[in-house]
């Protein structure tokens, strides 16, 4: 039963601040962290809630366990799951991420999205300057490093090979109906496709848990944990087994996005100490450097949020924006600029054909490109969702999902358009082949070696990789503490460490149990119960946005 009181909820706290000013303060008797079991194991500090901690990492510990065990069988396994699930369920990821976008577009014209996150009163944490930078340093990643030259590239050399057929049945890669022969058509619809993968789509999964969120824990005063947002479908049960089974998926789902993050960025790193120094690039080196970063990602846990994640995202940002410049300052400036709009026309246009989830001809585009990329975006949604809830506090819903779909889609058009787009014209006007030919993981370094400072350039990509793979594993670990710890954001840190090891674990046992494949397919198989919690987190937003105050 909802209550119209600004305070007076008795879980309004540990970390989660009290709406100001009228909101609908959902009325329990249930207090964050009472499931919890708190005492010292080892000497340690714990605070755990006994069953989503227990459950979920002895499970996680069996399947990593038995990955390293299993190598062999193991790849063939991953691989088997992952050609199952994008071959048979492709259509769910599809339809689910359409959803989430008109869910999002719908709040935003309607008179929900004049709610205010943290009750009618409240002011913005941070200034628009500040607030945008962090959606950016969010919608920043290794994927963004992994993806930016290799995808434009292969969708649009798979477009300008056009379509191929087999036994009645199209074998080729090509999005769409591809652009046999011709170039400009070529590169029109390879980066359309590109931008749809990092576009509306994604974020809006990362709106949806982020306002689900904030609204259920600054409005409503309930744990910052997925099990929260539930609370309109199943009441009070939610602080049982139904709650309990909601966040073990969310453990999964993130534990699993951030190791194929992790995987992607070992083995790219790999490649381009390999490629600068000679290093040897396989998968004792990939273990070596998971190690070491998780190694580098521990101190940072212990240094805290403030001195260490904090600091590793403002260098992050720096490099970022630094690599970025020079890319465009040096490469095709003016194709740069604008293939940026014509990008975005581009894909306003093919958007209608790339978004169908039923009836596709491009079976090996949309099941092994749109439906893996799907399910990994929404296995970051509680982890990306979380930080982007705790960062909004003060903002209109209408604002809050307009700044959370557009900054950083914009964002990641010109990173797509300045890197991929060079890699294109690198081919396009000099004839140069070696980005087309190189591995998926070498891509990026085979275009910054045509441009000045090219050991310099790709030296800086090898930091910006481990960067993000270390303020990744941190914040990752931070979000799941949270979850297993019953909703607490000031956990012990020892229960951090725990998880920061067990996601590099994971990406070891990936890695080492069927490479790529493997690291999809552990995407593909979490993402997949998640979007089905997502579909219904839309519901529940809307029910719970109904009961709230709005804003004039």
């Amino acid at each position: 039963m909802d209550k119209n009181a600004p305070q007076g909820n008795s879980s309004a706290s540990e970390g989660v601040p009290a709406p100001d000013g009228p909101a609908n303060l959902i009325d329990t008797d249930y207090v964050i962290g009472q499931d919890n079991i708190a005492t010292k194991a080892l000497g340690l500090d714990v605070d755990l809630h006994g069953k989503v901690f227990t459950i979920s990492s002895l499970l996680i510990l069996v399947f990593v366990i038995l990955t390293l065990a299993l190598q062999e069988q193991a790849e063939p396994f991953f691989s088997g799951v992952f050609s199952w699930l994008t071959g048979n369920l492709s259509w769910v990821f599809l339809l689910g991420g359409n959803v989430f976008v008109l869910v999002c577009l719908g709040i935003i014209i309607s008179p929900l999205g004049k709610v205010r996150i943290g009750g009618a009163n409240a002011d913005p944490d941070f200034s628009y300057a500040g607030w945008f930078a962090m959606l950016f340093a969010a919608g920043m990643g290794i994927g963004l490093m992994f993806y930016g030259v290799s995808e434009p590239m292969t969708h649009f050399s798979t477009a300008l090979s056009g379509t191929t057929m087999e036994n009645g049945m199209r074998t080729d890669w090509a999005p769409l109906g591809g652009a046999a022969g011709d170039e400009q058509a070529a590169i029109s619809l390879g980066m359309a496709a590109t931008i749809f993968h990092w576009g509306l789509h994604p974020w809006a999964a990362y709106a949806i848990v982020g306002l689900s969120l904030a609204i259920f824990a600054y409005n409503k005063g309930l744990p910052l944990t997925m099990r929260s947002v539930f609370y309109p479908i199943l009441g009070e049960r939610v602080w049982g087994w139904p709650g309990h089974v909601i966040d073990i998926l969310a453990v999964f789902a993130t534990l699993f996005g951030l190791s194929t993050s992790l995987g992607l960025g070992a083995s790219q790193a790999a490649a381009g100490l390999n490629y600068l120094f000679d290093t040897p690039s396989d998968n004792t080196t990939m273990v070596l450097l998971i190690c070491g970063i998780t190694a580098i990602a521990l101190i940072s846990v212990v240094a805290g949020v403030e001195k260490g994640v904090q600091r590793l995202s403002q260098i992050n940002m720096v490099l970022a924006f630094l690599l970025l410049a020079f890319v465009i300052v040096v490469g095709p400036t003016l194709a740069i600029a604008t293939g940026f709009f014509q990008n975005l026309l581009n894909y306003a246009k093919e958007l209608p054909a790339l978004s169908n989830p039923f009836g596709r001809e491009d079976a090996n585009f949309s099941q092994g490109w749109t439906a893996f990329y799907w399910a990994w975006w929404i296995s970051w949604s509680p982890f990306v969702g979380m930080f982007i809830a705790r960062v909004s506090r003060g903002r209109t819903v209408r604002e809050f999902l307009i700044a959370v779909l557009l900054v950083p889609t914009l964002v990641s058009v010109l990173w797509m358009t300045s890197f991929g787009g060079t890699a294109i014209d690198q081919f396009i006007s000099n004839g140069f082949t070696g980005v087309q030919d190189a591995a998926l993981e070498l891509k990026l370094f085979a275009m910054l070696g045509q441009l000045p400072l090219a050991s310099i350039t790709s030296f800086i990509g090898i930091v910006l990789v481990i960067v993000f793979f270390v303020t990744s594993s941190d914040s990752g670990s931070l979000v799941i503490d949270s979850i297993t710890s019953g909703g607490k954001v000031d956990a012990p840190k020892p229960q951090r460490i725990f998880w920061a090891i067990i996601e590099g674990a994971i990406a070891i046992a990936l890695l080492l149990g069927g490479g790529l494949t493997a690291l999809q397919a552990a995407s593909v198989s979490t993402g997949l119960p998640f979007t089905l919690v997502l579909l219904v987190a839309c519901y529940a937003i809307i029910k719970g946005l109904m009961s709230e105050p709005r804003a004039v």
